[in-house]
């Protein structure tokens, strides 16, 4: 094409005057992000919630008061809860924002479980925490919390159901291996559990610890804050993982796309600079004893009155959600915690444990407990199947999450627009995810022991001579100055209506608005433009991923180095980590498990045999859909065990579930006992429920057919031998009896 200096010059002075209008409505939405900032952080408790919510129970108030509350949220006029439904309590994390992250959409965990007519709660925080609190004080104010819901509910069919956010998630498990009487089903979103979990070449958080010494820095902060350590500089840690989108992708994706990005980016802005304060206690034993001790999954915390914290204890079902594109809590990190308390899954059977997993391929962090389409398909569908979760055996399951399809099945059974699927899965399965490289996980873990080793080392350094300096030289005035001229902060504050600039920014923009003339997308400059953006990330991109890999191959060559592993006392003959307890007690207390669970092999009646009879048909099957599950549930409970509650029946598939794992042939040859009670059509009906349950669909087929016909052969032996025997005639009626066909006498049902 040749040179046209006319339309050179028309495409030079249309991309300068759009250049020049897309400047000035960026700095526009800057200056309404400072404004945004400044109100949002005079508030006595900044939060971003989308719903109305009334208080419940203050945590200043508890005998170890803290600054969390709870809250009740107020559902909408046109959508009331179902107060004869389980509640739901939402939880999010204190770790450098403020709350209301899981509800912040329509389409958020809290927008899901009232949309499905749950009564539902919130736990919050305010942005300061109350003098002396610790992380043990938290802890017990979620219980107290948990158990408030429960007692507002006395009449609900099962205990709450927890939604629990990133570092909320920990916490809340200590609490339920605490006090595992109060919840029901505990659902985790990108919770890091098994903080020195990891895959080589990726996940560089877990390394920063080991290179800046260890946690005498955390020590350090929180003393210049005069006690409190800032939660921006956490803040910090996250904006660094990914230097091409905070230096400059976001940015620029407004500044491209600013007559349409401004809402969307205030909104979350609102939540990312909420930022908040923790207690010096608070936030050195969250560094000393999770993210660089690792202590949490191995059983090494105990409260202080003597508790140890062991997750093993949870008698809840748990639900770990996480993603393949979270560099925050990564899978090997949701995941960890699995494989290091469990080392078979007999040992996982042996403590009737529900563990279930599901797993994104894409989504980001935040976005697992923030993104509208994560809301509507995973959360929606947790919160749909949490009866279902809750009833599912003991054991190691994944989900999966699918769209319906007009050729969906039984679709009335399945709520919303998606489909759920259960996998049943092995430990293998998760070391699978956490440690493709089993070899590579024993030195990992020496690396990161002597890296807890030189921090401990490091700390009692500074406390010695550095931190009495320190203490008496900071005042409150100085920490507060201090925090005010954070890198984080100077940006929010620097630029707002204080700025002399601003008002002739604000009214310029205005004008701006009224003109507007973008230009075309096949623009030259335009393109120009774009092309520069995208290698100036490809750089920034680029140099992250050298730092990334300079970091790694820089703790591993510290910390494997026989003199530090040498000094950290490690031997080479002993796990760097120990596995949370395999005493004596323990193991008797599972062998009186494994026993008592053995003698109740021929105890029981219907109701245990026919759920024997459905397991042993469907347990050649190693997955299935919430259809089945549905179908089952609901055909059991109201035709097989309609005389007991959700929590007795639920009880009960669970013990019969675990006795087929674990001694399935001996449990079938048991049924004949356990129907020696039942009548001929009580027996009869069973069988026909079961088919209703496993025939619906497509026809059984091999083993499971097979398995189908010794069912029903079962059952029909036991309904004829039970069926009542008809009076043996007299004498006189065998003589006077008239040749006549006989009538077949109706079944009757004994006692």
């Amino acid at each position: 094409m040749l040179f046209n200096p006319l339309t050179y010059a028309r495409d030079t002075y249309d991309y300068g005057v759009d250049a020049a209008q897309r400047t000035l409505l960026y700095a526009d939405i800057m200056r309404q992000r400072g404004n945004q900032y400044r109100a949002h952080m005079q508030e006595v408790v900044p939060h971003v919630l989308s719903f109305p919510a009334e208080p419940v129970l203050r945590g200043d108030g508890l005998e170890r008061p803290v600054n969390y509350g709870l809250a009740r949220i107020l559902p909408p006029k046109d959508q009331p809860t179902d107060e004869t439904k389980r509640p739901f309590i939402v939880v999010d994390p204190r770790a450098g924002q403020g709350p209301g992250i899981g509800g912040f959409k329509a389409d958020s965990e809290i927008g899901v479980a009232l949309a499905a007519g749950h009564p539902c709660y919130f736990i919050g925080f305010t942005p300061d925490p109350l003098p002396g609190q610790t992380l043990e004080d938290v802890m017990r104010a979620e219980a107290a919390f948990v158990r408030k819901v429960a007692e507002l509910h006395p009449d609900a069919p099962a205990k709450p159901a927890v939604i629990a956010n990133c570092q909320a998630g920990w916490q809340i498990l200590m609490a339920a291996a605490v006090w595992p009487e109060l919840f029901g089903p505990i659902i985790l979103a990108g919770t890091p559990l098994s903080y020195w979990a990891g895959w080589r070449g990726k996940n560089p958080m877990r390394y920063g610890g080991g290179l800046s010494g260890g946690s005498w820095l955390t020590a350090l902060a929180s003393d210049m804050g005069a006690g409190r350590f800032d939660g921006a500089w956490l803040v910090q840690g996250f904006e660094n993982l990914k230097p091409a989108n905070t230096l400059w992708g976001k940015n620029h994706h407004v500044y491209a796309n600013v007559d349409t990005e401004g809402p969307r980016y205030l909104e979350f802005e609102k939540y990312w600079g909420g930022y908040v304060l923790l207690n010096d206690v608070e936030m050195q034993a969250i560094v000393d004893d999770l993210f660089i001790g690792n202590k949490l999954s191995s059983g090494e915390l105990v409260t202080s009155d003597g508790v140890r914290i062991d997750l093993r204890n949870i008698t809840s079902p748990i639900v770990v959600f996480c993603s393949y594109g979270d560099n925050i809590t990564p899978p090997p990190q949701a995941l960890g915690w699995i494989t290091d308390l469990y080392r078979s899954d007999n040992e996982l059977l042996g403590h009737d444990r529900t563990i279930v997993y599901a797993t994104h391929e894409s989504i980001g962090h935040l976005g697992i407990f923030v993104s509208g389409s994560v809301g509507r398909k995973e959360h929606a569908k947790f919160v749909s199947n949490i009866d279902l979760i809750e009833s599912l055996p003991a054991g190691l399951f994944e989900l999966s999450v699918q769209d319906k399809t007009p050729g969906t099945a039984d679709a009335d059974l399945v709520p919303g627009d998606y489909l759920m699927s259960i996998h049943q899965r092995h430990l293998s399965d998760v070391q699978a995810i956490v440690a493709p490289r089993p070899a590579e996980l024993a030195a990992s873990d020496r690396r990161f022991a002597a890296a807890a080793h030189v921090s401990q080392m490091n700390l009692a350094l500074y406390r010695r001579y550095l931190q009495p300096l320190v203490r008496r030289s900071v005042t409150p005035q100085l920490a507060e100055a201090l925090r005010t001229w954070h890198p984080l902060r100077v940006g929010y504050e620097f630029w707002s209506d204080r700025n002399p600039l601003a008002p002739w920014t604000a009214r310029q923009a205005e004008s701006v608005r009224g003109q507007r003339t973008p230009v075309a997308d096949s623009n030259p400059w335009w393109l120009w433009q774009q092309a520069c953006a995208q290698a100036i990330g490809a750089s920034l991109q680029l140099y992250g991923q050298l730092r990334d890999d300079w970091q790694e191959k820089s703790f591993e060559a510290i910390y494997e180095h026989p003199v530090v592993q040498a000094l950290a006392g490690l031997d080479a003959g002993v796990p760097a980590r120990p596995h949370p307890g395999d005493t004596p007690e323990r193991r008797e207390l599972m062998q009186q498990e494994w026993d008592k669970l053995r003698s109740s092999l021929a105890q029981g009646g219907l109701p245990e045999a026919t759920a024997r009879a459905l397991l042993y048909v469907l347990q050649p099957r190693q997955q299935s859909d919430e259809r089945l599950y549905r179908r089952a549930l609901h055909v059991y409970h109201t035709e097989v065990a309609d005389k007991l509650d959700f929590e007795n029946m639920r009880s009960l598939l669970r013990a019969q579930a675990l006795l087929m794992r674990v001694a399935g042939d001996d449990a079938i040859a048991a049924l004949p006992t356990l129907l020696a009670q039942a009548g001929a059509e009580p027996i009869r009906a069973a069988i026909g429920h079961l088919k209703s349950v496993l025939v619906s669909d497509d026809p059984l087929q091999g083993e499971e057919a097979e398995r189908w016909r010794a069912m029903q052969q079962a059952f029909e032996q036991a309904a004829q031998a039970n069926a009542p025997l008809l009076p043996a005639p007299t004498h006189t009626e065998t003589m006077q009896a008239p040749k006549r066909t006989p009538k077949k006498t109706p079944t009757r049902k004994t006692a």
